[in-house]
C-alpha cells in the first residue's frame, strides 16, 4: 500500500493510481449523458424506429444497475483489481461496437455489454480506493475525486456529446471511450491487487437478486416514460418486490450470500444507503427539468445547454474538495444534512422560474449551490457506507452505494419528469400559452424535488454517524468490524 504517501515520492507514486480511478469513475458516469445529445443524429442517420430510440439509453442504465451488486461481489470473491479490469475490457469493446454501429439492435446490444462491463468497473473502483491509499489524507483525496467524477460526468457527458456530435459525428460519443478506456486498463496495473476472499457467489442468490433488480430498474425506466399508471411497469415493479423479497430470504440463510445483510442492518450503512437514494433523486432530477427548462422554454441549443451548467461542475469540484476537511472534524451526519439541505435551497430557488428568468442571476447561482450541496453529500455518504468494511465485504458495500445512486437518479427522472408532465397536461395549463404550461409544470417538479431533498436531510440526520471517522485509520476497510463504528 501507499504507507508515507505525505512524502514527495509517496504522492508521486499514488498519482497514477488516483487518475485511473478517478478517470474510470468519469467515463462510466458520462456515459450516462453523453449519448442522450446524439440520439437525434442517430436516428437521422440509421433510421431508428421511435420505439426503440430510447433503449440505445436505457439498455446502458438497466445493464448497469442491474448488476451493479453482482459485480461488486464477483470482485470481493475473485479479486477487485481483475474484476475491474475485465469490466473495462467489455466497456471499451463495447464502445467500439457502439460506433460501428449499423441498426439500432447493434446499438443497443453494445450499449448493453458498456452497462455490463460498468457494473463490474464501477463498484471495484471504489473499494480499491481501500487497497490502494492506506495514508488518510491521500486515501480523502482520493475519495474526493472519485465524488467529484460522478457529478462532472453529467456536465461533461452533455458537453463532450454536444461537441462531437456536431464537430465529428455521433460515433465519436462512442469511439472517444476507446483511447481514454485503453489508457485507464494500462494504468490499472498501478492499483494494488487485493486478495480474492473465500466464499462462493451463490447461483441462486446470483440470479434472484439481479433478477429483482433488473424488474426495478426497468420498472423505474418505464415509469419515467409512460408514467406511473402504466401496466407492465406496475407489473414489472410487483414482480421486483417478489424477487428481491425471496432474494433477502435466500441470504438470510445463506453461509455466503451474495448481499452480507450486516451491511444494510447497520443503521450507519443502511442510513447511508438510503440517503443517497433520495440525495441522488432530488438533484439529478433537477438537472433533467432545468435542462428541458434550457431547451424548450429560453431556446439553449444542447451545446449552449452542456455550457450552460458548468457553475454545476465548479460547485461539485468545491463541494467534494471541501468535505473531506469537514470530515476530519464532524460526523457525516451533519455533512451529509448540510449537503441535502443546500441542495433543497437550490431546488426551492429553481422553482421560482419564469419564462424570462435570468440564467445569470437565477440559474446560474442555483447550479452552484445545487453541486455544491451534492458534492458535500456525496462524499459524507460514501464515507459512513465505505469506511470500517470488512475486506471481504468491500466492494459489495461499493456496489451498494452505486446502487442506491444510479436507481435514484432514474426514480428522479421518472417521479419529476412524471409530475411536470401531469401538470403541463392540467386544463388550465394546457388551455394556456403552451410555454406558460411547461414553466408551470416544471416549477411544481423543482418544488416536489425541495421536498425529496429535505427528507434525505432528515434521514441522514437520524440514521448517519455523529462523530468523525478515525483519523489514524491504519486503511479504508478491513480494520474495523462492521458495527464498530464510533457513533
Amino acid at each position: 500500500m501507499f504507507q508515507g504517501t505525505t512524502t514527495r515520492a509517496g504522492t508521486e507514486r499514488a498519482l497514477v493510481p488516483l487518475l485511473v480511478i478517478a478517470t474510470a469513475q468519469l467515463m462510466l458516469v458520462l456515459d450516462d449523458s453523453i449519448v442522450n445529445i446524439a440520439l437525434p443524429s442517430i436516428q437521422r442517420e440509421l433510421g431508428v424506429d421511435p420505439v426503440h430510440l430510447p433503449w440505445i439509453v436505457n439498455a446502458y442504465i438497466l445493464a448497469f444497475g442491474a448488476l451493479l451488486l453482482l459485480g461488486g461481489r464477483v470482485g470481493d470473491l475473485w479479486g477487485r483489481r481483475g474484476t475491474l479490469q475485465v469490466g473495462l475490457g467489455l466497456f471499451v469493446l463495447g464502445s467500439l461496437a457502439g460506433g460501428l454501429g449499423q441498426n439500432a439492435e447493434m446499438l443497443i446490444a453494445a450499449r448493453a455489454a458498456q452497462g455490463v462491463g460498468a457494473a463490474l468497473t464501477a463498484p471495484n473502483a471504489l473499494a480499491l480506493i481501500s487497497t490502494t491509499f492506506s495514508e488518510r489524507k491521500t486515501r480523502d483525496s482520493a475519495l474526493a475525486l472519485y465524488g467529484a467524477m460522478s457529478g462532472l460526468g453529467i456536465v461533461v457527458g452533455l458537453l463532450l456529446g454536444g461537441v462531437l456530435t456536431d464537430i465529428l459525428g455521433w460515433r465519436w460519443v462512442f469511439f472517444i471511450n476507446v483511447p481514454i478506456g485503453l489508457l485507464v486498463l494500462l494504468g490499472s496495473r498501478t492499483l494494488l491487487p487485493a486478495a480474492p476472499h473465500r466464499g462462493q457467489l451463490g447461483v441462486l442468490g446470483g440470479t434472484l437478486g439481479t433478477g429483482g433488480m433488473v424488474a426495478l430498474v426497468y420498472a423505474v425506466t418505464r415509469f419515467g416514460e409512460h408514467g406511473f399508471t402504466d401496466p407492465l411497469a406496475l407489473t414489472l415493479l410487483a414482480a421486483a418486490a417478489v424477487l428481491l423479497t425471496a432474494f433477502v430470504a435466500t441470504q438470510a440463510r445463506s453461509r455466503h450470500p451474495l448481499l452480507p445483510l450486516s451491511l444494510v442492518r447497520d443503521r450507519n450503512r443502511g442510513g447511508a444507503y438510503l440517503t443517497m437514494l433520495l440525495l441522488a433523486i432530488g438533484p439529478m432530477g433537477t438537472f433533467y427539468v432545468i435542462t428541458l427548462h434550457l431547451q424548450q422554454v429560453q431556446g439553449f441549443t444542447p451545446l449552449q445547454t452542456g455550457a450552460a451548467w458548468l457553475p454545476f461542475a465548479i460547485g461539485i469540484v468545491l463541494g467534494a474538495g471541501t468535505a473531506p476537511k469537514l470530515l476530519l472534524l464532524v460526523g457525516p451526519r451533519y455533512v451529509a444534512a448540510m449537503g441535502a439541505l443546500l441542495s433543497a435551497g437550490a431546488a426551492l430557488w429553481f422553482s421560482a422560474i419564469s419564462v424570462d428568468t435570468s440564467y445569470w442571476t437565477h440559474l446560474a447561482p442555483a447550479m452552484l449551490v445545487l453541486a455544491l450541496g451534492f458534492g458535500f453529500g456525496v462524499m459524507a455518504l460514501t464515507q459512513a457506507a465505505v469506511y470500517h468494511v470488512d475486506p471481504d465485504k468491500a466492494g459489495v458495500a461499493s456496489a451498494l452505494l452505486n446502487s442506491a445512486q444510479q436507481i435514484g437518479v432514474a426514480l428522479g427522472l421518472a417521479v419529476l419528469a412524471g409530475v411536470a408532465a401531469t401538470v403541463t397536461a392540467q386544463p388550465e395549463n394546457a388551455a394556456a400559452d403552451p410555454t406558460t404550461g411547461l414553466v408551470a409544470g416544471y416549477s411544481t417538479a423543482l418544488t416536489v424535488a425541495t421536498g425529496l431533498l429535505l427528507a434525505a436531510a432528515a434521514l441522514g440526520l437520524a440514521t448517519l454517524r455523529s462523530r468523525p471517522a478515525d483519523i489514524e485509520e491504519p486503511q479504508l476497510a478491513g480494520t474495523s468490524t462492521l458495527g464498530t463504528a464510533r457513533r
